[in-house]
């Protein structure tokens, strides 16, 4: 069985309050799921979360590089991601993408460093309102999709987990229809079962794209979604806690 997982973005928001009453109480539910909760905060709030979380809230980043070390300002290396104990990454976010350039191949770069640390790299894929409505969803998630796993071996797919986020969803208050994303997590799962069926029916698909209290029960319903990427409502303890027990 896939486990669930239940991830919050952060994004640049957050703060030491935020920490220090939210974790607290996420940590104390987490310990009776059998879902994974992650949060993934700021960089420079990594260390204090990872005090607040307990054992029973996984924390991760929002970014790396995919080089060691060397003359990038500002960047964050796996390896430094690794002394912190961290063991999650996203990569690939729609806002990366969009605002900072990065494309598919850099995208694929980031993951192959973070897996080959022993990270678990949480792939971020999703369409824009213009490439669904030109009927160019599946070409597009699945050509994301592929840019990775054409250069990471299926023996290594352990550490790899997919999470499908309509970019017209995202932070707009519309959510794509379980059916919807239902499809589209189906598509992606048949896609890495031409590489490898068994691999793909270990992988977790998260759904991300304005996933709220109120909806996340009909989306973890569908048999393709293994979960949850929660941006806006991982802000706020009550919403992102009743997202997570819904997760199981």
């Amino acid at each position: 069985m896939r486990k669930k997982i239940v991830a919050g973005n952060w994004k640049m928001n957050g703060s030491n309050e935020l920490i220090n009453t939210l974790l607290p109480q996420l940590a104390e539910v987490a310990e009776t799921l059998s879902a994974e909760v992650l949060v993934c905060p700021p960089a420079p709030y990594l260390v204090s979360a990872k005090a607040h979380a307990g054992s029973s809230v996984l924390i991760g980043a929002q970014n790396c590089h995919d080089q060691p070390s060397g003359a990038y300002t500002g960047e964050i290396s796996v390896g430094m991601l690794q002394e912190l104990s961290v063991g999650y990454v996203l990569i690939g976010h729609s806002e990366r993408r969009a605002l900072f350039g990065e494309t598919d191949a850099q995208v694929a770069a980031k993951v192959v460093a973070a897996v080959q640390a022993d990270l678990i790299a949480v792939l971020c894929v999703g369409e824009t309102l213009e490439e669904r409505e030109s009927g160019r969803t599946l070409d597009v998630v699945l050509s994301q999709v592929a840019a990775v796993t054409k250069v990471l071996s299926v023996t290594n797919w352990s550490n790899l987990v997919i999470a499908y986020e309509p970019v017209w969803a995202i932070g707009t208050g519309k959510t794509a229809t379980s059916e919807q994303a239902q499809a589209v997590h189906a598509a992606i799962r048949a896609a890495l079962a031409e590489q490898s069926a068994d691999a793909a029916a270990q992988m977790p698909i998260l759904y991300g794209g304005s996933v709220k209290a109120d909806n996340a029960s009909e989306l973890f319903a569908q048999p393709d979604i293994d979960g949850a990427l929660v941006g806006g409502a991982s802000l706020d303890a009550k919403e992102f806690i009743s997202i997570c027990q819904q997760a199981g």
